[in-house]
């Protein structure tokens, strides 16, 4: 649960301090939740595939149309898009009109559904990197927040193999932080412990 504590009273990761209401609720309710549903996960492997080469605002202030666009985010959905409902999608100005961006989602829809095959799951597949734990990172200053690491290349190496696009090594990092794989609030943000704490809980 998100403390009550009126904003203000509240120490939070530097990115987040003085943004949006909107950013600040995403800061304060998601990133960095450990995520264990396949469909939450697809949910961000779409928006942070958009999201490159834009702001992470962007993507939050067209969430609701990429919620509707792409079918509520159901991968087995999106994976039967036709090139004519694709078209549809290019001319929504509630999304990235981005053609490559747009194909990646349905490509990366069917790769998805190619890995629960295997897997069982998604989660199962993707949390392996780390071990099947989030990890606790210890960051002080914003500046120490790392853009890739050893875990996010070994993903993005094994997601091209499996014909997923749009999953580079920093895409994916940031995807590890939003899903919770890492821990990549402050050590001063009031977050952190709590998303310490939601990891340990489903440890035990």
């Amino acid at each position: 649960m998100v403390q009550k504590t009126p904003a203000r009273k509240l120490k939070r990761c530097d990115w987040a301090g003085d943004s949006s209401l909107q950013y600040i609720e995403y800061h304060d309710q998601e990133w960095g939740v450990p995520v264990w549903d396949d469909r939450r996960q697809f949910e961000f492997l779409i928006l942070e595939g958009a999201q490159a080469g834009l702001s992470w605002s962007t993507i939050l202030n067209k969430r609701d149309g990429y919620r509707k666009a792409f079918a509520d985010f159901d991968p087995e959905k999106v994976a039967r898009f036709t090139a004519k409902r694709i078209d549809r999608i290019l001319q929504n100005p509630n999304v990235v009109r981005n053609k490559l961006k747009v194909n990646a989602a349905v490509t990366n829809a069917r790769a998805f559904l190619e890995v629960q095959e295997e897997f069982g799951t998604f989660c199962d597949y993707i949390w392996r990197f780390v071990d099947g734990r989030p990890k606790q990172n210890r960051v002080k200053k914003q500046s120490e927040i790392a853009a890739t690491s050893a875990e996010s290349d070994a993903m993005s190496e094994d997601m091209k193999r499996r014909g997923f696009r749009f999953v580079g090594s920093t895409i994916l990092y940031a995807h590890m932080q939003a899903t919770g794989m890492v821990n990549d609030h402050l050590t001063s943000c009031f977050r952190y412990k709590e998303c310490v704490a939601m990891a340990r809980q489903k440890a035990a």
